[in-house]
């Protein structure tokens, strides 16, 4: 049997429909064999709650009925199910009163939460590409509820213990952080020294820039409107930061982009192609724009990766990506090994999530954290990266 939990109720952040809100309590999740149960502690605001809350949507898809909201989650476990409890007792008697380490979860750890169950039985689970399974049941995405509540359940691998050094607050970081390393590591197959363009100076750029800087990049340059974006991104981990030309009266959009992409090259005084050149792009904003300009700054022969999302059909320079054959890859959320790479980067001290978290809120005023966000400033003009809300306690 599972072990012994008296628990206390089950508030939860609700979303019902665009710029609706309220309180509410949920069930307590009931664990099976091989799951954990986790009192939820800290949960940061992601730029999809931000859309579901202000549209009722993000993209194609809308939010149906009522949704608890949140899914960048840290906590502590408080139940274990009936398989993990069975391990955890064997590993208490073998090991005495220390704890059992990394592979064996006990009551009590501290954990990062990977907030999305897959089939397991798909192609895609199988060959390790979980993250498509087309049965994911990711929280926080209609019609599955979120973690900003008190309790969040999940299969026991999908919980990754943080060590000493690591504040609970920033394992509800290793989520977005995950997403980076996905990006960048994963699918953008960052290689030592290379050199990587990152479109979009907002949360996912900047933890992409440190993510680039912590795997031993050459020059990270970081793009972006505004300019006190670029300057956080240059004192945290840009090599390099420039700002986009303006779109002459009557220019078309492919044209701009392309004189765009030429005047940041000629500006940085990096070459188009071989030595120097840009090896790796990783777009983060979605913008068809900066899609066309990445696309048209990235050597021949290198990647771009595609991980903000924007409208759902943009155009692109299709003559130069086939003749030049530069790879266009998706990138999305997370997979196998993103979450420990993430938690070790910062572990051994590679990334530094501090600098990035400006902003924490108490679980009654999760409305007032959402607010902030949407609007990117607080009262005093300071910008908003990335918020946190704590409990509920």
């Amino acid at each position: 049997m599972a072990t012994p939990f008296t628990p206390k109720d089950n508030p939860a952040f609700i979303l019902h429909g665009k710029l609706d809100t309220s309180y509410g309590t949920l069930p307590v999740p009931e664990v099976g064999p091989h799951e954990v149960l986790i009192e939820v502690q800290e949960t940061g605001i992601c730029g999809s709650d931000v859309h579901f809350y202000n549209t009722g949507k993000m993209g194609l898809v809308s939010c149906c009925g009522s949704m608890c909201l949140g899914h960048e989650s840290a906590g502590v476990i408080v139940q274990l199910g009936s398989a993990l409890a069975k391990r955890a007792e064997a590993s208490r008697i073998e090991n005495g009163a220390a704890p059992a380490g990394a592979h064996t979860l006990q009551l009590g750890d501290r954990v990062a939460l990977e907030p999305g169950t897959t089939c397991r039985m798909c192609s895609d689970c199988r060959t390790g590409n979980y993250q498509i399974c087309e049965h994911m049941e990711f929280a926080a995405y209609p019609p599955f509820d979120g973690t900003l509540q008190r309790y969040y359940k999940l299969p026991s691998d999908l919980v990754y213990p943080l060590p000493e050094s690591v504040d609970t607050i920033y394992g509800a970081m290793m989520e977005p952080l995950s997403v980076a390393v996905h990006s960048v590591a994963n699918v953008g197959g960052l290689r030592t020294n290379q050199n990587v363009l990152i479109m979009g100076a907002g949360p996912v750029g900047l933890l992409a820039m440190a993510v680039a800087k912590g795997l031993g990049a050459g020059r990270i340059i970081g793009v972006d409107i505004n300019a006190d974006r670029l300057a956080f991104a240059k004192s945290y981990a840009a090599t390099d930061t420039y700002i986009p030309i303006s779109q002459k009266e009557g220019e078309k959009r492919a044209d701009y982009s392309l004189r765009a992409a030429q005047d940041l090259l000629s500006t940085l005084r990096i070459p188009e192609r071989g030595a120097g050149s840009i090896d790796l792009v990783v777009d983060a904003t979605g913008a068809e724009v900066c899609i066309q300009m990445g696309l048209n700054a990235v050597r021949p022969g290198g990647t771009f990766v595609q991980t903000g999302f924007g409208p759902p059909d943009v155009a692109i320079p299709m003559f130069r990506v086939v003749t030049n054959e530069i790879k266009i890859k998706g990138s999305w959320r997370y997979g196998s090994g993103d979450y420990p790479l993430s938690i070790d980067l910062v572990a051994r001290g590679l990334v530094d999530l501090k600098p990035l978290l400006t902003h924490t809120f108490p679980f009654e005023n999760a409305l007032e954290a959402f607010e902030l966000t949407r609007a990117g400033k607080d009262k005093e003009g300071k910008p908003v990266i990335k918020c946190v809300i704590h409990g509920p306690q």
